[in-house]
Parts: C-alpha cells; sequence; structure tokens
C-alpha cells in the first residue's frame, strides 16, 4: 500500500471533526500575530507571576501576585517584542532588547512596580549574552558582551540595582563560550583556533585554565553544568561515538567517568536538575518528537500527575521559583500552541493561567505525521508532512519548506507557518536533510561543502517521493524557507528548475563568496570552521562559484518572491539584492520585500503580516491551493 493509500484511510478513520467536513479558513493574521500571553515566569521567592502580552502590538511585560489580582503593565516598549527575561529575587526584572533587529542586544532592567527601566549596557554596537542567571543572588547577573573588541566576549558581572559592571574574565582571544560554576564563579571555558578546540578548567577563578579536552569542529563536548560539588562536569559529548551522549567528564584525568545516557539511534543532549534537592531530575532527547529519561522519581511523579490533568497534550514544567514549589505548566501539540498553567505544590493546586492563542481552533487544523524516506545515494532522511483537512492526500499542490541553519533540524510540534499552508490546502514537506543535527556525527559530516549539491538532493528526493507516492501533483509544488532555507530555495529554483512552480526566499544567501564577506565580526572565530563545511572562496572558487544561484539565474523559470530585512547582520541585505536584479534584468517575475525595521526575519508584527499575505496570494496565483472537501 502506497503512503497516499495509507494516509487516505487515516484520512477516513479520524475524528469527523477533521474529516466529515472542510475546514473553516482561518485569517492569515490569526496565525502570526503576537499571543495573546506569553513567556509566562514566577518570581525567585514565589510570590508573582510575569507574562508578556501586547502592547501597541509589541510584546511587553506584565507582572501580578500569584494570588490573585490585577496585572498591571511594567514595561512600555514600542520599537521591539521583548521575547528574553529573568527576575531577581521578588524585586526586579532583567530583559533584552536590540534595535531594529541588528542583533545587538542590550540588557535592561525595571523594577517591579514599572519604575527605573533603564539600558545597563548602552554602549553602541555592543552584543550582550546571558551566561548565568545567578538564580541564588538577589542583585547580580553574568554577561558576556564584546564591548572591548568587536569579535570576542569578556565575561561581565551586573549589578541590576546599582548597574555596577565589573569584568570578571578577559577573553584572551580564541574563548567562544564561558562556563560558570554553583556559585557563579566562571570555572570553564571553550576556545577554538577556528577548527580545532580545546575545554578548559580551573579549579578556582585564581588559578590559570588548563586544557582538559581537546576537541575539532567536528566533535561536541559541550559542558552542561558542575556536579554539586563543583568538582566535575556533565555534559554532552561524541567523543568516541557517533552519537552525543551525556556524560560525566572528570577535570582531573580528563577522562569520562561515566555515560549517564546514551540513544542508539539520535543525539542526546540536554539534561536538568534540581537546584533545591541537588539531584538530577531527566534527560531529554529528540527521535520524532521530544522524549523524557526521568532520573529522579519526584520529577516522575510530578510529570505523571500532570500528564493525567492535561492528557493529549506535551507537558512541559517551563519554570520554578528557588523553592521549586511554585512552577509554570505549558501545553503545547502540532495543533496548539497550547496553555499556560500554574502549579502550586501546598495543596497540589494547578490552575489555569492563559491560553496562547485562544483564537486557534485545535480542531480545525492539521496533524503533522513523520515521514522518512531515501535519498539518491542510500541515506535515510527523516522529516513531516502535514496535509490539509478534509482533502484525499492524493495529487495535492505541495509547498517544501527546508529549514535553516543549516545545521538545525525541524522537530515535531506547533509550527504557524505549517499551519497556514495547510490550512489553505497545501501539503508541506518538512526534511531533515543530511547535516541536520540529532542524527549522529557521520550524518552531520556528510553535509560539508554540500550546499547545493547532496543537501539538495536530499530535498530533490523529497519531492520526487513525494509525486511516486502520488501524493504530490508534480505541476503544483512551491519551494519556500528562510535563511539557509532561502538558499535551498534558490537552489533548488537554480539547479532543479523542472520540480517547482514557485520559490519564496526569506533572507537567503544568493551568492556564497559575499555571504563570507559580510558575517558579523563576533563570527570571525568560527571562519576556518565556516570554510571547512561549506567552503574556502579561495580554495574552492569553482565549487562557490557551482553552487551560488546568482551566477546561474539564467536557470530559473518559476516566479520568485524574496523577502528581506535591511539591517540582517548575519545575511546581508546585497545577498537578496543581487539575486532580485538579475532575475529582474532577465525578465523573471520577482516580488521583493524589503523591511528597514528588521534584521535576519521579521519580528514586528506588521512585518509578518505583511509579509504572509504576500506569500498567500503569491502561491494561490502560481501554485493553485486544493479545495477543501469531506474524504468519504
Amino acid at each position: 500500500m502506497t503512503l497516499a493509500r495509507r494516509l487516505a484511510v487515516l484520512l477516513v478513520l479520524v475524528p469527523p471533526a477533521l474529516a466529515a467536513q472542510s475546514p473553516k479558513t482561518i485569517p492569515v493574521r490569526d496565525f502570526f500575530r503576537n499571543p495573546a500571553k506569553a513567556y509566562f515566569q514566577v518570581s525567585q521567592g514565589g510570590k508573582y507571576v510575569s507574562y508578556t502580552e501586547p502592547y501597541q502590538n509589541r510584546m511587553n511585560i506584565m507582572v501580578r501576585p500569584v494570588a490573585g489580582g490585577e496585572a498591571k503593565r511594567i514595561t512600555s516598549i514600542t520599537d521591539r517584542d521583548i521575547n528574553s527575561y529573568g527576575w531577581k529575587a521578588d524585586e526586579r526584572i532583567f530583559f533584552f532588547k536590540d534595535s531594529g533587529g541588528n542583533e545587538n542586544f542590550h540588557l535592561y532592567v525595571v523594577d517591579r512596580a514599572g519604575a527605573k527601566m533603564r539600558d545597563l549596557t548602552p554602549m553602541p554596537k555592543v552584543r550582550v549574552n546571558l551566561v548565568d542567571e545567578l538564580l541564588d543572588n538577589d542583585t547580580d547577573v553574568l554577561v558576556e558582551m564584546n564591548y572591548r573588541d568587536s569579535t570576542v566576549f569578556d565575561v561581565y558581572r551586573v549589578n541590576v540595582v546599582t548597574g555596577d559592571t565589573t569584568m570578571i574574565a578577559r577573553n584572551p582571544g580564541n574563548i567562544t563560550g564561558w562556563v560558570a560554576d554553583h556559585h557563579g564563579r566562571i570555572r570553564g571555558a571553550i576556545t577554538t583556533d577556528g577548527v580545532n578546540g580545546t575545554v578548559l578548567f580551573r579549579p578556582t577563578e585564581a588559578d590559570t585554565f588548563r586544557v582538559i579536552a581537546r576537541t575539532t569542529f567536528k566533535d561536541t563536548f559541550a559542558p552542561l553544568f558542575f556536579t554539586f560539588d563543583d568538582q566535575a562536569l556533565y555534559a554532552s559529548s561524541n567523543l568516541g561515538r557517533d552519537k552525543t551522549a551525556i556524560v560525566l567528564f572528570d577535570p582531573a584525568t580528563g577522562k569520562e567517568r561515566e555515560v549517564l545516557f546514551q540513544h542508539p539511534e539520535v543525539d542526546v543532549d540536554g539534561m536538568n536538575y534540581s537546584r533545591k534537592r541537588k539531584v538530577l531530575t531527566e534527560i531529554g532527547y529528540t527521535t520524532w518528537k521530544q522524549q523524557r529519561e526521568f532520573l529522579d522519581p519526584t520529577t516522575k511523579a510530578l510529570y505523571t500527575s500532570l500528564e493525567k490533568r492535561l492528557p493529549g497534550k506535551e507537558v512541559f514544567v517551563t519554570f520554578m521559583n528557588k523553592d521549586e514549589d511554585v512552577m509554570i505548566v505549558r501545553t503545547i501539540s502540532d495543533r496548539s500552541l497550547g496553555s499556560y498553567y500554574l502549579y502550586q505544590r501546598a495543596g497540589d493546586r494547578l490552575t489555569k493561567l492563559a491560553d496562547r492563542n485562544p483564537w486557534l481552533a485545535e480542531r480545525d487544523l492539521a496533524p503533522m505525521k513523520p515521514i522518512s524516506y531515501k535519498s539518491r545515494d542510500g541515506l535515510t532522511i527523516n522529516g513531516y508532512l502535514t496535509l490539509p483537512v478534509g482533502v484525499a492526500p492524493r495529487n495535492l499542490p505541495v509547498v517544501v519548506n527546508p529549514h535553516g541553519g543549516p545545521w538545525a533540524r525541524d522537530a515535531w510540534g506547533f509550527n504557524p507557518e505549517v499551519q497556514f499552508l495547510a490550512n489553505r490546502g497545501y501539503a508541506v514537506l518538512q526534511v531533515n536533510f543530511r547535516g541536520s543535527t540529532g542524527y549522529g556525527r557521520k550524518f552531520f559530516e556528510s553535509s560539508f561543502k554540500q550546499w547545493g549539491r547532496t543537501m539538495q538532493d536530499d530535498v530533490s528526493d523529497g519531492v520526487k517521493w513525494l509525486v511516486a507516492e502520488g501524493i504530490a501533483d508534480s505541476s503544483r509544488v512551491a519551494i519556500y524557507g528562510g535563511s539557509y532555507g532561502g538558499y535551498a530555495t534558490l537552489a533548488g529554483l537554480t539547479f532543479s528548475p523542472e520540480l517547482y512552480a514557485a520559490g519564496i526566499d526569506y533572507v537567503g544567501v544568493s551568492n556564497l563568496f559575499t555571504f563570507l564577506k559580510t558575517i558579523p565580526p563576533y563570527w570571525k572565530p568560527f571562519l576556518e570552521q565556516i570554510h571547512e563545511m561549506v567552503g574556502d572562496p579561495a580554495r574552492d572558487s569553482l565549487a562557490f562559484v557551482a553552487a551560488s544561484p546568482v551566477f546561474h539565474v539564467d536557470r530559473i523559470r518559476a516566479p520568485l518572491l524574496v523577502a528581506q530585512g535591511a539591517k540582517d547582520p548575519r545575511v546581508n541585505i546585497n545577498e537578496s539584492n543581487q539575486i532580485v536584479e538579475a532575475l529582474r534584468k532577465r525578465g523573471i517575475d520577482v516580488q521583493y520585500i524589503v523591511k528597514e525595521n528588521e534584521g535576519h526575519g521579521f519580528q514586528n508584527e506588521e512585518n509578518r503580516f505583511e509579509f504572509y499575505e504576500a506569500m498567500e496570494s503569491f502561491l494561490a496565483r502560481h501554485v493553485k491551493p486544493a479545495r477543501t472537501k469531506p474524504v468519504l
């Protein structure tokens, strides 16, 4: 039985709400509106709940007592959303915000009453990243900044009350990551020479760092956190193995003491712990969806209880106070952005706080199913297929959606783009092409210097597989992606023009030469690694010409929509300008959207609306959507 036939049988068997009637057409803006409420946290003392909600179309921070009562907006930012913030004690909130999409995030603070908001790092052209929240400290955080040198980051202790900022670790020029122990002392670091790396350790901050492990860029060795006595490290590591595992590493000997958990098919790279009880709690990994390995009976009992109360959803404890007795619980599924709940151990109380996007009804949305197929050279390629509700899976229009990165992956869960496209009658294919993370070292390395080559073949093979299965109408296939996915869009239209009826390139690379010339300064330590993984403009110049769509625009025959942020620090606007200009000279239909107040992707709500409305019209013109009807 073909996949199309199996899916047709499945559709007949699904609940009537999904198969017996056509779903309603959901307004495009409902998929891409800012959430009603999001990013819930509790203060460290457990007295207050915070969250973000829209104010003048921008996400701002709200605070209310845990016991209930009216919430108060404590920020009134109108240029950019606030998506990253944290508490200091019960009195202050710190948050990060950039300007116009330039990704130079600054550290801000505001008190619980909404007063005394200020930028603690007002220096121009500086990017600030969080190193450690210092949850046991009521005033300080550790951040890294490239203030002294734009290419490297030093570590600073910032007092959010006084604004005092003190450098506590100076970067000699090759450190790309820092590790603090449980007392907030910088005891570990990661270095690179662009290709090879070292893991550094020191017994105290007064000591000199020494090398405890050597790696290449092909290796994974990522310190997660210190043991509770601050003497050893838990890490995710693939040293000596194909798949990344969770290990206990001894700095004194430079060797693994123990492998805590590994999986035969996928990488394992995440672990949590209880600060209060000082025990390891759970290990997370992703097969086709996120999985857990419990390490602690208390945590297992908590999740078992929550899952019984919240059936049919993935459940996550996303935040808790210092005493770990007041928590934020989040639910999510492939068809819902879910809800937030407050859980209080006292009285075993679970209280609903809010639905994240209440205007989207789960019954109107489409299941996301895992799929796999063989590439032309025999690799197993995993991915996901989302079919429009109420339509037989035969001869459908398809939007192929390669992910960005490219060293990232698609995973099961709610994706507003996918749901929007499925609601409009398109099947959506997401492909974890070679190089996608989570599938081991060999799969990762198989992508090196393969932009536009075997990485693109994996995407093309997915299209051909869908056509062979009878799911896709070969004359109505579009390709859309962002960042590397935008490059894959242009490469698809260029190198496989027979496959695609249209393409949408969102902040994508068109010219590998100019792309590498305009990388952000803080990427410079990784330049040799980029040369190994993408290519060197000098040594691989012929390959760069062959793989850069801008040099082959004569092959493109499908219409194209391009969207770009003018302040994008990663994929410079010149990447989009080049391809648009070259195609327009040839008389190819190109629709071009540029936003002066955006960077690498559109964050501001009104810009998202314009882009996705343009996408809807563009696809309707060039890839006629399916008409939804019951499957009988």
